[in-house]
């Protein structure tokens, strides 16, 4: 790409495409938020195992019933993936772990810290190819869903996305001061 073709990207564009990729994210979390899933969490999301710390909380649930109750809420995979690991020692048994026990096991089953850091790394060393603003930004958005702890802020956010962009658009959209996908 020329230095006219770069300059042909002008600012405006850039902050389009941001915008565009803020309505994709936000459309993205709409999707979500109205799958049909009984069980869908429609509020903010929260970090994992925060709603049920919640309603322990609010409950005065005693800690040794914690791991019961929150079992007792199991469905479909995670009831089938409790069941076989309660039944070598029996339920009794396994209700005795403790609810950080639980926290881990669960993590470690559906979370697996190998794919976490797989998408994370992905997620921290995405670039723009070539000319393809538009895969780019797909799989950022994709793997910022997917993983949405893995920044802290909406202005990490920005910066690790300005930092996939080619270095031409980089120093465009940085010289804006983006704050966040929101401002354009």
């Amino acid at each position: 790409m020329s230095t006219s073709e770069t300059q042909a990207i002008t600012l405006d564009a850039l902050r389009q495409l941001i915008a565009d990729f803020t309505t994709a994210l936000e459309a993205q979390a709409a999707t979500m938020a109205n799958a049909d899933n009984p069980n869908r969490n429609t509020g903010p999301r929260e970090p994992p195992f925060e709603r049920t710390e919640s309603v322990f909380s609010r409950s005065k649930c005693a800690e040794e019933d914690r791991v019961t109750f929150a079992t007792g809420t199991l469905t479909n995979d995670a009831l089938s993936w409790w069941n076989a690991y309660a039944q070598p020692n029996g339920i009794e048994q396994a209700n005795r772990i403790t609810w950080t026990e639980l926290k881990e096991l669960l993590t470690n089953k559906y979370c697996p810290r190998t794919e976490v850091k797989k998408m994370e790394d992905e997620f921290y060393n995405l670039v723009v190819k070539g000319n393809d603003l538009k895969t780019y930004i797909r799989r950022f958005q994709e793997l910022a869903v997917l993983c949405p702890n893995m920044v802290p802020n909406a202005e990490k956010l920005v910066e690790v996305f300005i930092n996939g962009l080619p270095r031409s658009i980089e120093g465009n959209v940085t010289a804006s001061k983006p704050q966040t996908f929101a401002k354009h």
